[in-house]
């Protein structure tokens, strides 16, 4: 998907790379029809497993020439590798630890159980599961990011 620029006065100016782990096909629809409206200049790549998360954030195999994310967006329940596998892969590597991570829960007991593993994600958001519910979860995710670049400013 190409980056989307709208010309908004809120746009940061430099598209953004979201890595997209979702295992559901349907989803990752609806996510890149509501990321496309978006304000946010973005660009979202969409993996379907642990694996493949791992592949393109390390820039191997089939994502060689994939870009680094600026932000991921991690659905926990992944076949394979889980979901908490990724994240704690993704901390305990220096390199990979700054890029932010919001983690997709199914309710407020996931957010919990990934908590009580002693991992921690920078943020959690619930998944959106009625279609109108994408656009207030895509404008969840566009405050963090805009929270996250005002405070790295």
């Amino acid at each position: 998907m190409a980056p989307m620029n709208n010309g908004d006065n809120n746009d940061i100016g430099e598209a953004i790379d979201i890595l997209l782990v979702e295992p559901n096909p349907g989803d990752t629809r609806l996510f890149e029809e509501n990321f496309r409206d978006a304000k946010l200049a973005n660009a979202v790549h969409a993996v379907t497993d642990g694996e493949e998360a791992l592949d393109f954030v390390y820039q191997r195999g089939d994502y060689e020439d994939a870009p680094r994310p600026n932000l991921i967006l991690l659905e926990l329940q992944l076949s394979g590798m889980s979901g908490q596998d990724v994240l704690s892969e993704l901390e305990s590597e220096e390199a990979l630890s700054e890029i932010p991570v919001i983690v997709l829960t199914g309710s407020k007991a996931g957010e919990d159980l990934v908590k009580s593993s002693g991992i921690d994600a920078d943020e959690y958001i619930q998944k959106p599961v009625e279609a109108e519910e994408f656009i207030e979860f895509v404008q969840e995710v566009e405050d963090f990011w805009f929270a996250v670049v005002k405070n790295d400013e």
